[in-house]
């Protein structure tokens, strides 16, 4: 049936035109982001019921989820402690028995049910004496319904707001997919081996089995990924289009002596690696290029070498990183690496504008518009998100290196990358990136990988342990520190709650521990202290001044230690596996052995079998995997500083495939153009 006064695009309508949402209804979809049919017709509901076949009362089991169909026998609200608790309770019966169905201080409860009402219930059962739920779902039929849209069938069950019945979502979704699923059109890409894209919106509300419903979500997912891709794809071809990359292959004549300076030799990935970014960095087209390599695998000499590839043809070269912690060591390993080469190196953060001048001895404090005056010789700039302010304006940038991609939103990373006319871009991350997710959120960079560890560096054995066991830890500590190594003390917050069992705090630990240790000197790291303090800490730290420094996860990233040999983090299944694998990442970088221990006061199996991971592998790529399953992408990289995507249907942990067809049929499709 087509309906009349609809938009040009009929999926457009607005739900107010839809018989029977009015304005209550209307603002109770609204809450859902519900405000037209399309976005009705792609509410995809969180899981379905199998409503062929109900349990009859008696046959439930303890602890089993269960869905039953019974007429409310008995229904009332009972409160106690002087009105401050209270229970609403519904007696279901059917042939075989009742069923008790409560609500723990919802009085508001009583208002949806009555005596002679037949309703559905799900949940999971707490007792047989008698047989109870509490705070099932429920659905209360309707006398006159058409039943058949709710019984007999497997059943979509919706995510819900307040005051909106299941029962009225399903039968308007019902209404409005009759009356619009005519005009579902067909995108230009798409495979024969899925549904249609309408017959798919049809299984996914309403599917004859569950291999259904799972396969209309499938072809929904690639469409979602196709427009993904398109728009990524289409990003990375207008840059080859309209862009002229700028001439930064280098002359060997700085590496050469870079790499004769070296205490080591690169490892035969890091050259792979480099040859790829030489490469790019020589053709017509700018490179945006992602590196990723585990903790320790030394992403940062090949982003020195990269950066005396474009200085070596006289171009700038800004890094930005995301902690001044970080962005400061970078500038002391750039400043001792490159003082011979009489190559500027000048820091740029919140708390430091400028520097240094040429090499390590020299002094002076140019102003930053004299830093940045075209007159000047290539400069290599170190900064945190002072580089994406706008006094920051480098002539001739010639390659921007961003390390911890993942902790730096996508508009920053544009919005330095347009401080140049087109510079080359290189993204590193010590946070392994599973390759779903690799293709949806840097789609448009090619992907390098080193995957292998410098020679020499010692073991790193992995613990997990309850919080009984830290006296051994702490007498483990002395022993290590005697034998002349150094260790770190992790705590997830900064100050004391205040409340009982609640997360330990660094600041209320670092005076129990300055005990602990005596004489040995500890020092304190978390992110309020001032700039200046952190960087006295940190310098007494890496000269073994300091023997034991209890910090927050603000060392996460980039500190590096090689006589630090032993972490220790407390409340680790407070942190996601990722996170852990960072924070372990700071050990292992010397010759000596490490050792990682994940304390816990956790008795839960999820827990456990989390921090379990880590102490079973080193892999940052097999944990980022675990990560990815256990967490999802929104939380693993933080949807708002990683530009993640928005998806209704598909799943980056299980829909890999899905995301490989899709790029393909992109990539096809494009250049065919």
């Amino acid at each position: 049936m087509r309906v009349p006064n609809v938009p040009t695009n009929p999926l457009q309508t607005p739900l107010t035109s839809i018989r029977g949402v009015g304005p209550e209804r209307a603002a109770q979809l609204a809450r859902l982001d519900l405000h037209t049919v399309e976005d009705l017709l792609l509410h995809k509901p969180r899981r379905y019921e199998d409503r062929r076949h109900f349990k009859k009362i008696k046959e439930v089991k303890l602890g089993e989820a269960t869905t039953v169909f019974g007429k409310i026998a008995a229904c009332g609200l009972k409160t106690f402690a002087r009105g401050t608790k209270s229970v609403f309770e519904v007696i279901l019966k059917d042939e075989t028995g009742h069923l008790h169905c409560r609500w723990w201080n919802l009085p508001f409860m009583e208002k949806y049910f009555r005596v002679g009402d037949d309703v559905l219930a799900f949940g999971k059962v707490k007792g047989l004496k008698p047989r109870t739920i509490d705070h099932p779902e429920t659905e209360v039929l309707e006398p006159g319904e058409e039943i058949s849209i709710h019984l007999n069938r497997i059943a979509p069950i919706y995510p819900l707001t307040e005051g909106l019945p299941q029962r009225w979502l399903r039968a308007l979704v019902w209404r409005v997919l009759h009356e619009f699923e005519e005009f579902i059109e067909e995108p230009a890409l798409t495979l024969p081996t899925f549904p249609g894209r309408a017959n798919a919106v049809h299984m996914l509300h309403f599917p004859s089995g569950f291999n259904e419903a799972e396969a209309a979500r499938k072809r929904l997912a690639l469409d979602e990924f196709v427009v993904l891709q398109h728009a990524i794809q289409l990003r990375r071809k207008k840059l080859e289009a309209n862009a002229k990359g700028l001439p930064c292959s280098g002359t060997n004549q700085l590496i050469k002596q870079f790499l004769a300076a070296l205490s080591f030799q690169l490892t035969d990935a890091q050259t792979k690696v480099l040859r790829e970014i030489r490469t790019d960095m020589g053709s017509k087209v700018p490179m945006r290029r992602l590196l990723q390599g585990d903790v320790g695998s030394g992403k940062t000499v090949v982003a020195a070498c990269s950066a005396l590839m474009a200085i070596e043809n006289g171009f700038n070269v800004a890094l930005m990183a995301p902690t001044e912690i970080l962005a400061t060591q970078h500038f002391q390993n750039f400043r001792r690496w490159f003082s011979d080469l009489k190559i500027r190196v000048e820091l740029l953060t919140g708390s430091f504008k400028t520097v240094t001048n040429f090499g390590a001895n020299d002094k002076s404090q140019p102003t930053l518009l004299a830093a940045t005056s075209s007159s000047q010789p290539a400069t290599l700039y170190i900064g945190t998100h002072a580089l994406v302010e706008s006094a920051f304006m480098p002539q001739k940038l010639g390659l921007v290196v961003i390390d911890e991609q993942h902790k730096f939103g996508v508009a920053q990373r544009e919005k330095l990358v347009r401080k140049g006319n087109y510079p080359h871009l290189l993204v590193m991350t010590a946070t392994p990136i599973p390759r779903s997710l690799g293709l949806t959120l840097y789609g448009d960079l090619d992907m390098s990988v080193i995957d292998q560890l410098p020679a020499g560096r010692g073991k790193i054995k992995t613990y997990v342990r309850a919080e009984d066991k830290l006296p051994k830890i702490w007498d483990f500590i002395r022993q290590k520190i005697t034998e002349g190594r150094q260790a770190y003390i992790v705590y997830p917050r900064v100050e004391d709650s205040g409340v009982a069992g609640d997360l330990k705090a660094v600041t209320a630990e670092y005076e129990k521990l300055k005990k602990i240790f005596a004489p040995h000197p500890v020092g304190l790291l978390h992110g309020r202290i001032k700039a200046e303090e952190k960087e006295h800490v940190m310098n007494a730290f890496r000269h073994d001044r300091v023997k034991v420094l209890i910090a927050t996860s603000v060392i996460e990233v980039g500190v590096d230690v090689p006589n630090a040999s032993v972490m220790v983090i407390e409340n680790s299944e407070r942190f996601g596996l990722a996170q852990l694998h960072q924070l372990r990442g700071r050990i292992g970088r010397g010759a000596h052995d490490s050792f990682c221990v994940l304390v816990t006061p956790a008795k839960n199996e999820e827990a456990m079998e989390r921090l379990q991971i880590l102490e079973d592998t080193n892999d940052g790529f097999k944990i980022a995997d675990e990560d990815l399953r256990l967490r999802g992408p929104g939380e693993l990289l933080g949807t708002q500083q990683s530009g993640m995507p928005k998806l209704r249907f598909g799943d980056l942990v299980q829909d890999r495939m899905l995301v490989e067809r899709a790029r393909t049929l992109v990539r096809e499709s494009l250049s065919k153009i």
